[in-house]
């Protein structure tokens, strides 16, 4: 019974230590993207996408680069792009630069993984796109491209919002009052994946042994780094396969891809893992709704396949260069996580400029709304994540109250 008091409550440190770590990236990286998605408008993007395909392929890359990192709003924006004109590659295009390039992320990666994750993380996101574009070439599914068009043609959600300038936008307390509204918009898109996903990591840290992901992922673990291309390969495969189980957004699952890298999973796996985010059952749903089945079906294939080939391209490369970090370089155990130091006075002046913000957004100015587009989420499934995400926040209390109170 100690035993499992003490892990419960190095569990529920571990998590609230690691989102301390990763509070004030949070906060920059969405005010960062609540700015870009308010100042440059949905309608501005498509208007340049939809012409010549390779630019239209670097601007989707450019304006994925610059939007959210939830899957759910990505996958929204990028078919209100595709139906409004913009070709399926840049579409494509946009939806991986959206969940793997944005700024928000690499911010959090650097946190937990360091530099090379990073630099991984972007190079990776250009590779799926640049995979993605020839396997499309490859396969040429006028039909699936036509069928899917003709499917969205019904739907009405044209961009009707404020087309003035930005220069003259950024200077009004309007425009800033939807700057808040999207702020606010963010987390609410993710705090249930978040909570859920730091939690799970934390959990993963106390009580999971080494030798559960010896065994999931061959040859791991015991310091080996030198692993054949088939466990590399088996690695990659397995993944998508555990972000499939856990269930969490690319944001959520950082603190987790830092344990596996720091349990000895290949480079490869990690950032398979990292990239899973849009091959999940709950994306493949929304496709379908979206495209029909068999366009989802495609997506997914196109999108796994890229996945492994930028993920074996990635860790083949950095190992050319000697550029693979050492696993026991990522420390996210047995840290003291509450202290005085950078990441304390920058999660207060972030936790102050969130509370000007909703005063801003959700207070003083509320006359102003600022929607944006989301995915049809599963309702039962949200409302399950709902309970599941209180039941975190009962199990991260009672176990601070067990390792600071009790034991």
């Amino acid at each position: 019974m100690n035993d499992f008091l003490s892990k419960w409550g190095e569990a529920a440190n571990t998590s609230l230590g690691f989102f301390w770590m990763a509070l004030w990236a949070f906060a920059l990286g969405y005010v960062i993207s609540s700015c870009i998605q308010v100042f440059v408008t949905e309608k501005r993007m498509q208007k340049t996408m939809g012409e010549k395909e390779s630019k239209g392929v670097l601007l989707g890359t450019f304006f994925g680069f610059i939007s959210s990192s939830c899957s759910f709003a990505a996958l929204a924006s990028t078919k209100s792009l595709f139906k409004k004109g913009a070709s399926f590659v840049s579409s494509i295009a946009f939806l991986l630069a959206s969940t793997n390039l944005v700024i928000e992320l690499g911010i959090i990666i650097s946190i937990f993984l360091g530099w090379q994750f990073v630099v991984g993380e972007y190079l990776g996101g250009i590779l799926l796109i640049l995979i993605s574009w020839l396997l499309i070439r490859l396969f040429h599914p006028k039909g699936l491209i036509k069928k899917a068009r003709e499917r969205l043609q019904d739907d009405n959600d044209d961009d009707t919002g404020d087309q003035k300038s930005w220069k003259k936008r950024i200077k009004t307390e309007k425009s800033w009052a939807k700057v808040s509204q999207q702020y606010g918009m963010e987390w609410k898109m993710v705090w249930k994946d978040v909570t859920l996903g730091f939690t799970i990591a934390g959990i993963v840290a106390a009580f999971i042994p080494d030798s559960f992901f010896q065994t999931l992922f061959i040859n791991s673990g015991q310091g080996n780094t030198d692993f054949s291309f088939f466990t590399i390969l088996e690695h990659i495969i397995v993944g998508p396969v555990v972000a499939f189980i856990t269930f969490i957004g690319s944001m959520g699952n950082i603190p987790l891809a830092a344990l596996l890298f720091g349990k000895g999973v290949s480079f490869a796996g990690v950032i398979a893992f990292i990239f899973s985010d849009l091959v999940v059952f709950p994306v493949l749903r929304i496709n379908a709704k979206y495209y029909g089945w068999k366009m989802s079906f495609f997506i997914l294939m196109l999108l796994f396949i890229s996945l492994v080939g930028a993920s074996l391209l990635l860790h083949y490369g950095f190992l050319s260069f000697d550029l693979i970090p050492d696993p026991s370089s990522v420390q996210v155990q047995d840290q003291t996580f509450f202290k005085i130091d950078y990441t304390f006075f920058l999660n207060i002046a972030f936790l102050l400029i969130s509370g000007y913000l909703i005063y801003l957004g959700f207070f003083k100015r509320t006359d102003v709304m600022q929607m944006k587009e989301m995915a049809p989420k599963s309702k039962l499934m949200e409302k399950s994540l709902k309970y599941i995400a209180f039941i975190c926040y009962a199990w991260l209390a009672g176990g601070m109250i067990v390792k600071y109170f009790i034991q």
